[in-house]
């Protein structure tokens, strides 16, 4: 897939305040600094179209990003640490699995997990969530080019024995570098062989 347009749309608090769900949707999300809106940026080639930060938290409203005009990329509040108050942390929480459980357009999630450290028990608890109420999903390892590949493939394996702990099979995942834009066109690949199943998810 070529990304030939991407457009902002929309930011809102709320599911109910999301553009109409006529589309495809899909969703990013992980721990604050994980590289969320840096990868955005590589998979649309824009490098100003999501807002990086070096501040954990930057992200706190549903970002709707209308793509090729046939589908919208959803950048989602990360979870975890941030130098908020626990309210704007609880309200976060309630944002988020309020979107993901009645967003009928969402075709999939990407759970993105920095692929530098082991595995935290917060990523597997969110994931948990998705499985357990039968969201589609998929995991992002970010930041790929900070390790060598030995180290890599050593920690993606470390994931993969701790996913098995609670899952017989796998979600898909992808392996990624913004710097170098390794993974991209296999996660618009990815999304591109799910589009034409939208209708049938509706």
């Amino acid at each position: 897939m070529k990304i030939s347009s991407s457009k902002f749309i929309i930011s809102k608090p709320h599911w109910k305040d999301c553009p109409t769900p006529n589309i495809p949707e899909y969703a990013f999300i992980g721990r604050s600094n994980v590289g969320k809106s840096s990868l955005i940026n590589t998979l649309c080639g824009n490098k100003t179209l999501a807002k990086t930060s070096s501040t954990p938290g930057k992200t706190q409203l549903i970002n709707h990003f209308l793509i090729n005009k046939k589908w919208y990329l959803c950048d989602l509040p990360g979870y975890g640490y941030a130098k908020v108050s626990k309210k704007s942390r609880e309200e976060w929480s309630k944002m988020i699995k309020g979107y993901i459980l009645n967003r009928k357009n969402l075709m999939n999630t990407f759970v993105l997990i920095d692929s530098r450290i082991k595995p935290q028990q917060i990523d597997i608890d969110f994931m948990i969530f998705l499985g357990e109420n039968g969201i589609p999903f998929s995991i992002i390892f970010t930041k790929s080019d900070k390790l060598k590949q030995k180290e890599l493939n050593s920690n993606i394996k470390t994931y993969e024995n701790e996913l098995y702990k609670y899952w017989e099979e796998l979600p898909p995942y992808f392996v990624t570098s913004s710097h170098k834009k390794t993974g991209k066109e296999s996660v618009l690949k990815y999304i591109e062989r799910i589009n034409p199943l939208f209708d049938k998810h509706i």
